[in-house]
């Protein structure tokens, strides 16, 4: 039986210009049943349209911070390192994927850039900018691999169909997050502090975006290993 190819886009070190990926995504992804395929960096319009016709699904992974200036804002102060060309490509690539409806998951930064791309914003550093009366860790003080908080499933929403479950317990490493959600996507999931942690694009057939990093989680945490199960399983059809 054929294994769906997955295209995951690439995590960019900006001092060396080495791209790389995380062995976590890859082994969560061939566990599922998959064959993990990381992009190129720099690709042409028409090498990005040749690759969302061969592969079958689309992953976009966690990494620096977006450029402020694609969705409008100047540079807050606490903003982070960002990659120019991941932004360009990953912006490129998102249309072509939409267009012959194939599966996508964000993750982390992924579910920050799909929102940026369909025309949402994103909060540039949350502990500064967003009011907290409890200051969630959204930046977990131990290893990724242990959940840190709760999140709170949208009833009748794609995540809560695929766990089965109203609560996840997840892990946590970013300093931004979505802000205002882009037209033709809905919020799937919340923080305690009501921070936005899940999108999902209602009619499309498989489009989801987690804040969280369920391929630190997969090996010991069902409910993680599901989002990549049925995302593969979206890629088979």
């Amino acid at each position: 039986m054929r294994k769906p190819l997955i295209g995951l886009t690439p995590i960019h070190d900006t001092d060396n210009h080495d791209i790389k990926m995380r062995p976590t995504y890859l082994k969560a992804l061939k566990t599922a049943g998959a064959i993990p395929v990381v992009l190129p960096l720099e690709a042409s319009e028409e090498d990005l349209k040749q690759l969302t016709q061969e592969l079958d699904g689309f992953i976009f992974t966690g990494g620096p911070d977006v450029h402020p200036f694609i969705f409008g804002e100047e540079t807050h102060a606490n903003c982070g390192n960002v990659s120019y060309e991941r932004d360009q490509m990953e912006l490129s690539l998102l249309p072509l994927i939409l267009e012959l409806g194939k599966p996508v998951f964000g993750i982390c930064r992924g579910i920050q850039i799909l929102n940026i791309a369909l025309g949402g914003t994103i909060w540039q550093d949350i502990s500064s900018q967003v009011k907290q009366e409890f200051p969630i860790a959204h930046s977990q003080p131990f290893r990724y691999n242990i959940p840190s908080h709760t999140v709170t499933l949208t009833e009748g929403s794609l995540l809560s169909k695929l766990t089965g479950e109203k609560t996840l317990k997840v892990n946590s490493m970013h300093h931004q997050a979505v802000k205002d959600v882009a037209p033709g996507l809905r919020a799937a999931a919340y923080s305690p502090d009501q921070l936005v942690e899940g999108l999902e694009m209602p009619g499309y057939p498989f489009f989801l975006g987690v804040q969280w990093h369920p391929e630190y989680l997969w090996e010991k945490d069902e409910m993680a290993f599901r989002l990549f199960q049925n995302f593969v399983d979206a890629c088979k059809k």
